[in-house]
């Protein structure tokens, strides 16, 4: 059993530094963007007069970061090679966002918005999976150029985790001769909705709330008539870009229909897994980040005359998230390891468990981590000249919104006591 990297990927990530170090960190370090990372972070990238919303400068500054992670060849690692992609698989992913997350706070990965030079995209999953062929066609071309995006709606105002008891209902509606769908409801924390395109609506079309079947996703235009955005949501972590949209006899044609009718869960559940394994990984990376500069500023500060590093009350709260971080990381990486050797339709029933394991434990880990880096570094830990504030109200976040800690143990429960998946019929004889 050989656990060492394989070489072309210590290359690629060889390479992947010298692009930073050559492109990223010198935009960065130009026109005081600086102020987006250091101190101001916050303040910079927030426009507290209009909603919480993100500045323009500061998003005008991720597409500049984005346009040359393209041009370099390290945006669309992960997509098909149709779409200018190299077909990375989770493995490579995993490692990747590891990498990148454990650098610290920078222009290069910042993971407040899913922003980094190699990118990850959930919709282009989707829909390779589940779009029409025009809608492949359409959407892809322009999602990558930048003419289109979408948010998710599959959250509501009273329902959370239990998305299949969701109130937002959808009927056939034929409109001046065009068959098509009416849509009644509302859809909490659309991410993205400021600069959206689209919304990805999910709305039950048959059946009684909490069955599986009988739902379906729609893409709904941001200006249709009906749509209106509410609200957004100021969080832990600004600035925010987390709608709260109302939809009321909102209109589209048969062709806004997204995968199949009454199918559309599918679709919600399209990339789960794959965004949970490299979440994961970036939580691992950010709490390492943190784990090492907790090590060094102990090795470095001299209380009393003496190194911080030796006193036993800083090494073994340390230790023990260390520890952690070395188990989670074989954790992640044979987990991403499995999940590129099986279809995709056979992770859910193999591998649904270990994912889930990283992902909160991972999750917990940042937290925890940045928690005691604060308190490690004590009063500059608790400035925000230091990043250790900012890492924990970002990942905080994750142990909500990526599926809940809760929601993920009990996944975990359900194949540990074989209620589901391969110890299901081996448990069922006890």
């Amino acid at each position: 059993m050989d656990f060492t990297l394989p070489q072309d990927l210590v290359q690629y990530l060889n390479s992947l530094d010298t692009f930073i170090d050559h492109e990223i960190t010198p935009l960065q370090a130009s026109n005081d963007n600086e102020r987006f990372f250091d101190h101001r972070r916050e303040h910079a990238r927030t426009d507290w007069d209009n909603n919480g919303l993100p500045r323009d400068d500061w998003e005008d500054l991720l597409a500049e970061c984005r346009r040359r992670a393209d041009k370099a060849g390290f945006w669309r690692f992960s997509l098909p090679k149709e779409y200018g992609g190299q077909g990375g698989g989770n493995l490579w992913m995993a490692v990747i966002r590891e990498h990148l997350a454990s650098k610290g706070l920078g222009l290069f990965n910042d993971l407040q918005n899913e922003h980094s030079v190699v990118g990850n995209f959930p919709d282009i999953v989707m829909l390779r999976g589940f779009g029409t062929e025009a809608q492949k066609r359409e959407f892809i071309p322009g999602r990558l150029e930048g003419r289109y995006s979408f948010t998710f709606g599959l959250t509501e105002p009273n329902h959370g985790s239990d998305a299949t008891s969701m109130e937002t209902r959808a009927g056939r509606e034929t409109r001046d001769g065009k068959p098509g769908w009416r849509i009644d409801g509302t859809k909490m924390w659309q991410s993205g909705m400021h600069r959206a395109s689209h919304c990805i609506v999910f709305a039950r079309t048959s059946g009684k709330a909490g069955d599986a079947k009988g739902i379906s996703a729609f893409f709904v235009p941001k200006h249709t008539p009906g749509l209106k955005v509410e609200s957004y949501e100021w969080t832990f972590n600004m600035p925010t870009d987390h709608a709260t949209v109302s939809l009321t006899n909102v209109w589209v044609p048969e062709t806004a229909v997204f995968g199949p009718v009454d199918g559309g869960l599918a679709v919600a559940q399209a990339f789960v897994h794959e965004n949970r394994i490299r979440q994961a990984a970036s939580s691992l990376g950010a709490a390492v980040f943190c784990i090492e500069e907790s090590v060094k500023y102990a090795r470095r500060r001299k209380p009393f005359g003496k190194e911080l590093a030796s006193n036993q009350a800083i090494q073994f709260p340390l230790v023990e998230l260390a520890t952690q971080a070395e188990m989670l990381r074989l954790l992640v990486r044979k987990t991403a390891w499995g999940m590129d050797r099986v279809p995709h339709y056979e992770i859910e029933k193999t591998l649904s468990d270990k994912v889930a394991m990283c992902n909160y434990w991972a999750n917990r880990l940042c937290t925890e981590s940045a928690d005691r880096a604060i308190q490690v570094h004590g009063g500059v830990g608790y400035s925000r000249h230091k990043p250790f504030e900012h890492i924990y109200r970002h990942h905080r976040r994750y142990r909500i919104t990526e599926g809940s800690e809760e929601i993920q143990m009990r996944k975990v429960a359900a194949y540990l006591f074989g209620y589901i998946g391969p110890r299901k019929e081996r448990f069922s004889k006890l």
